[in-house]
């Protein structure tokens, strides 16, 4: 299989508990690129909010730290933030997750990139939330296909990187 071609078109999305869910994506890239991508702000701020213009109001990308992002989309202005509870480089981050549209429903949010022997690299995405229907609202408010326009986009600063 080529590489190049095989990626897929979606994030697979599962749901392992009554309060998670999962994302699991194969970019087309070694993981320190894609950790470059996730932790450069000019780089964020490309794929971060589906590619739309992104304002990154805060990046403190340590232990404790804040980020806040906001989206300017056709469709409003979105806001996300969160507190770092944990950094690996090139390997793990774990943070809070909070957005405006739903304030004070947080979940903590853990990302695994991991280097396939292929030169491409496994990203994994576990939110986990305080109840069911805080997960459940997430999913039905359009996260899955909001999450799957930024990958689209973190292909795109991907292939640019080379």
């Amino acid at each position: 299989m080529n590489p190049a071609i095989d990626i897929p078109a979606r994030a697979l999305l599962s749901t392992p508990s009554d309060r998670e869910y999962r994302l699991e994506r194969i970019l087309n890239a070694k993981r320190e690129r894609v950790w470059q991508a996730m932790t450069e702000p000019a780089l964020l701020a490309q794929w971060w909010g589906r590619g739309n213009p992104l304002v990154i109001e805060r990046f403190e990308l340590v232990r404790g730290g804040h980020w806040r992002f906001v989206e300017h989309a056709a469709d409003g202005v979105h806001g996300f933030e969160g507190r770092y509870r944990e950094i690996v480089p090139i390997e793990r981050i774990v943070s809070s997750f909070e957005w405006d549209g739903m304030p004070a429903h947080v979940a903590i949010q853990t990302m695994t990139l991991e280097q396939l022997a292929d030169g491409r690299t496994k990203l994994v995405s576990i939110a986990l939330f305080h109840t069911t229907a805080e997960r459940d609202s997430m999913l039905q408010l359009g996260m899955e296909e909001g999450t799957n326009q930024s990958y689209e986009a973190l292909d795109r600063v991907l292939s640019a990187l080379g």
